[in-house]
């Protein structure tokens, strides 16, 4: 291995070439340090109220002792289903503490998708808000879960606040469907009880488990990838010095502040926003729902802030909406594009309309999650993913496994790094086929590298489809869709989007020939969440097949 590899030269001044994972034993060492450090500041900002950092101490120490008090031993896992709210860092905080492990999940999911991730994971509790609490009705005796801590939007924003806005989300908007749930417990009845226990410090380690992520790997069959609390330090380390640059031009006296549109359980705004503020004692501000766009900017009028994570989606909704210059762009350091491809038309209004460009960096669930990233102190878009951060090597693999080494020739990415994860959670047959030998992981994603060390994707090994940078994969939705009434065969894949980039396009061929569109959509609301669903519906007679009858979606793929 070259010990200075060509990338480096690309490094703006000051970033090192790695970093010193180790000097955190755990995340839980690395959050007490910023409780007591940053004490005064505030942490999150959320519905016009300000949480500091000593209030997210003190009540993720009440609710860690709370969850011990369950009967739950070290390692035991728990999920977490909630969108931007300041319970959800309250409760990551308190698992961890208490010795846990998290388990993100998508608070949109279907009753049937939420049933696998709780089996695969094993979750004894679940921490969850009121608005999908009936989703976990659905399904929760056929898991083992046997505690649940129900949240709800204004938990903590004190009691006249609070109340005005649980009574408008239950009974104006109606979002909180009716739920038989007898075994919850009310978060802050919770936090209550919490207070009054003993918590018990556990012993943690770096090669202990922190996150299952869960994602769809190469195969479609969704997955935890084990994230130890080393891997999720070494990113949160590696994210901090590869910002620095711009970060320090921070005006003395002005609290770093990030934008948190993202969502938590995404491992993207987990590690870059929630785990990186906590690092640097920033204040998050919470967008508990990015679709609405005049919601996120009238929030954004009223704050400073310097550093906006964000995919192509949000950052052209925004770009485009009419109140975009309600808001003082003039604070942004630093624009970060990751979780789908940034595209050129939206990074060039970004920064006509900003004056700060659309930095692209790359990643997955599997690698904490970056791994990649351009230098922040980029004038201008690039159009590609960077090159590597601190302490990450990447090369390009041919089919057969052997370096590719002709500059410009494509190959699958492969990555190496203390944030790569340990593995597949109890799927040791999946971890081989994505790890190599000499420790590195095979993306999926197939890429070129020029001569300055910078790395640009131009192909997907995988069928996987990217909507608004979450992972569809077409195994899951050809799996549901063969279950509906009348549906012979399908196939799934992606097609161009203006809006998500790519979007899921269904071929079917009918059992029933009385079958209509309009079935197959209510069918797939009813199994799978919002971005997983198809936009466009194909009826065929036959589906193109090889010879032992495997479907090619490529063929299809090629006739759009």
């Amino acid at each position: 291995m070259n010990p200075n590899p060509i990338w480096l030269k690309s490094y703006p001044e000051g970033v090192p070439a790695d970093i010193d994972a180790s000097r955190y034993s755990s995340l839980v060492a690395l959050l007490e340090e910023s409780f007591s450090n940053y004490a005064d500041r505030c942490a999150y900002s959320y519905m016009g109220k300000d949480i500091s950092y000593a209030q997210t101490d003190q009540e993720s120490l009440a609710m860690a002792a709370y969850l011990q008090s369950l009967g739950l031993n070290k390692g035991d896992r728990i999920a977490v289903m909630m969108p931007n709210v300041p319970q959800y860092p309250v409760v990551v905080a308190a698992i961890l503490r208490a010795g846990f492990v998290v388990v993100n999940v998508n608070p949109l999911y279907t009753a049937r998708e939420l049933e696998h991730q709780l089996k695969d994971s094993g979750a004894k509790a679940i921490v969850i808000i009121e608005n999908f609490a009936a989703t976990l009705e659905k399904c929760i005796a056929q898991t083992v879960v046997q505690h649940v801590v129900l949240a709800s939007m204004g938990d903590r924003l004190g009691l006249l606040k609070g109340s005005l806005v649980n009574y408008v989300v239950r009974k104006v908007k109606k979002l909180v469907p009716e739920f038989h749930l007898p075994q919850a417990v009310r978060f802050n009845d919770a936090l209550s009880k919490g207070r009054q226990l003993a918590y018990l410090r556990p012993e943690l380690g770096p090669d202990d488990i922190a996150v299952l992520q869960y994602t769809g790997g190469t195969t479609g069959v969704s997955k935890g990838a084990v994230l130890l609390h080393r891997n999720l330090i070494a990113n949160v380390l590696q994210s901090e010095a590869w910002n620095a640059p711009v970060m320090q031009r921070i005006p003395a006296g002005q609290q770093p502040t990030a934008v948190c549109a993202l969502p938590l359980y995404h491992i993207f705004a987990f590690t870059v926003n929630m785990m990186l503020a906590m690092r640097t004692g920033g204040k998050t501000i919470l967008i508990p729902n990015p679709r609405d766009l005049p919601a996120v900017l009238k929030e954004l009028s009223k704050h400073t802030f310097h550093s906006f994570p964000a995919v192509n989606t949000l950052f052209n909704g925004l770009a485009n909406h009419p109140d975009f210059n309600t808001v003082n762009w003039s604070n942004l350091r630093v624009s970060l594009g990751g979780g789908m491809a940034v595209t050129p038309t939206v990074a060039k209004l970004w920064l006509e309309k900003t004056g700060c460009p659309i930095c692209e960096g790359y990643g997955l669930s599997e690698t904490s999650p970056s791994a990649s990233c351009n230098p922040t102190t980029s004038t201008e878009f690039t159009g590609t993913i960077g090159v590597p951060i601190p302490g990450t090597w990447m090369k390009l693999l041919d089919d057969d496994g052997n370096d590719v080494t002709e500059p410009g020739m494509p190959g699958e990415i492969a990555i190496k790094g203390p944030q790569v994860m340990a593995g597949y959670w109890q799927r040791p047959d999946e971890t081989a086929k994505v790890m190599t030998a000499d420790g590195y992981f095979k993306s999926g994603d197939i890429g070129t590298m020029d001569a300055r060390g910078f790395f640009k994707i131009v192909d997907r090994k995988k069928d996987m489809i990217l909507v608004s940078g979450f992972n569809v994969y077409p195994n899951e939705v050809e799996e549901v869709v063969s279950a509906c009434p009348g549906v012979l065969e399908c196939a799934a894949i992606g097609v161009p989007d203006e809006k998500t980039g790519e979007a899921v396009k269904l071929v079917v061929v009918k059992k029933d020939p009385a079958l209509t569109e309009a079935q197959i959509m209510a069918y797939c609301r009813e199994n799978m969440t919002a971005y997983k669903q198809p936009r466009v519906i194909e009826f065929r007679t036959e589906l193109p097949k090889t010879p032992v009858g495997k479907i090619l979606r490529r063929e299809l793929r090629n006739k759009i």
